[in-house]
């Protein structure tokens, strides 16, 4: 049975070069995605039954957003990240929203790859060397409890970049204004800082979301 991997390409090197290692593999197709929208139309045209794309792949859209409209377009697909961040929270975090592969990008991926497309679609999460360490040293110590950031902390996270105060936020997203004050308290928490501008630089280095500048 053929296999229909769609790539996203975007300007990563590591997921261009993906494509050559995934053209040696038997009785594999592959489709390439030049941006988000392309992405998302070709996910729910074709349901490809991998898709393997960049954590920065589209500078307008986060990687969580295009990973729930992946999931929302083609349900059965099994998303693969190649992400520059190795941070266990990070990762942690991509799983939950229902990856089931992570590739570090300065992991060879010759090595680990193929591995990890045959592991996913045998319906098996995979992680990289340096992922897969970087996760168990937070599942070991505890900090698998922290705070996932949900749809509403992003939106506000996003709004906070931009320079809306904490009552803007508030009517922007329709929320009262401790509601906002709440959410940002979580995230500093979650991110362990205790500024607002801390905060939006450790998020954006993580790669939660990229920020106007």
């Amino acid at each position: 049975m053929t296999t229909l991997i769609l790539i996203a390409e975007g300007s990563s090197l590591a997921v261009v070069g993906a494509e050559t290692l995934l053209r040696e593999r038997a009785d594999t197709r592959i489709l390439k995605a030049e941006n988000a929208d392309d992405l998302i139309a070709q996910t729910a045209d074709h349901q490809p039954a991998i898709v393997l794309m960049g954590d920065r792949f589209d500078p307008l859209f986060d990687a969580d957003v295009l990973i729930e409209r992946i999931i929302r377009a083609a349900p059965a697909a099994r998303v693969i990240v190649i992400g520059a961040s190795i941070d266990g929270l990070v990762i942690r975090d991509l799983f939950l929203m229902g990856i089931c592969g992570y590739l570090a990008a300065g992991d060879d991926l010759s090595a680990c790859l193929l591995t990890a497309v045959d592991t996913v679609l045998r319906e098996r999460p995979y992680l990289s060397p340096t992922a897969n360490a970087e996760y168990l040293v937070i599942m070991q110590t505890g900090k698998q409890q922290q705070w996932q950031l949900d749809p509403e902390a992003r939106a506000v996270l996003r709004l906070l970049a931009s320079g809306c105060t904490a009552r803007e936020i508030a009517d922007h997203l329709n929320l009262k204004l401790r509601r906002v004050y709440w959410v940002t308290e979580k995230m500093r928490a979650r991110f362990g800082v205790t500024t607002n501008e801390h905060l939006i630089s450790r998020a954006s280095a993580e790669g939660f979301a990229h920020f106007p500048g």
